[in-house]
């Protein structure tokens, strides 16, 4: 039986594994790289060591990695890696380390910043770091990886009048289609926020599913537009000490 609960964040396989065999479960990574000393929001970095060592415990552990779905027939290690709004250190960081333990990922690209900067982290008093170019996001590809659809700007969908979030929905996916040439069938929801007005739009837009920000695994009757997700972050000392008292 598993340890409970579970800690709030994956930094470890260990205390997930079991979890992790009941159904789908989806990782969530946003930038790999150290968090600067000053970072306001250091939740969204996690150091490529740490990355690397995550990466190699599910190779060696016999997980295989896919884009997301549901569980299906008889597949027990399977899991999802996922990366929000396409930061440049998820090219130059996170694909070596995964080419290297055979692991696969989908990223969602917010469609109107490619090759700029995250500035809706600005707006959050976060930091600004770059995003991946058009050249970039095709080295990603070439390497093996997917892309999704992230909104155009990264607004709180919620927020939104009716007209103006399906155009972020639907504008988003059919830019990156037409600008890759593929079909782009996956959808994150900025900030994790969502309502049903949302779910509906991302549903008629095409798309085959979206992921949230709620914690936990996905099992064959959760909806395809209200994927859950564990997200990754930096291993901290509070962290550490929670996972001595569970083992």
């Amino acid at each position: 039986m598993r340890p409970q609960p579970l800690p709030e964040y994956f930094t470890e396989l260990a205390p997930f594994e079991d979890l992790f065999c009941e159904g789908r479960a989806i990782l969530c990574y946003h930038k790999i790289a150290t968090p600067p000393r000053k970072a306001r929001i250091k939740g969204l970095y996690l150091e490529p060591t740490l990355f690397s060592r995550q990466m190699e415990e599910f190779s060696s552990s016999g997980f295989i990695s896919d884009p997301p779905s549901l569980p299906a027939g008889t597949e027990k290690k399977t899991l999802t890696i996922t990366f929000d709004d396409g930061f440049l250190t998820n090219l130059t960081e996170a694909v070596p380390r995964m080419q290297k333990s055979n692991i696969r990922a989908i990223n969602y690209l917010v469609a109107d910043r490619i090759g700029q900067t995250s500035d809706w982290e600005a707006r959050e008093g976060g930091e600004a770091d770059p995003l991946m170019n058009e050249s970039q996001i095709k080295e990603w590809l070439s390497a093996g990886h997917s892309i999704g659809a992230h909104t155009c700007t990264h607004p709180r969908l919620s927020l939104l009048s009716r007209d103006h979030a399906k155009e972020e929905i639907v504008a988003s996916k059919k830019k990156l289609e037409d600008r890759f040439g593929l079909p782009v069938e996956h959808f994150a929801y900025p900030y994790g926020d969502y309502n049903q007005t949302t779910v509906e739009l991302v549903r008629e837009a095409g798309f085959k599913t979206a992921c949230t920000m709620h914690r936990g695994i996905n099992a064959p009757d959760t909806s395809r537009f209200e994927l859950k997700r564990f997200t990754a972050r930096y291993e901290s000392r509070n962290l550490r000490n929670f996972f001595r008292k569970l083992f």
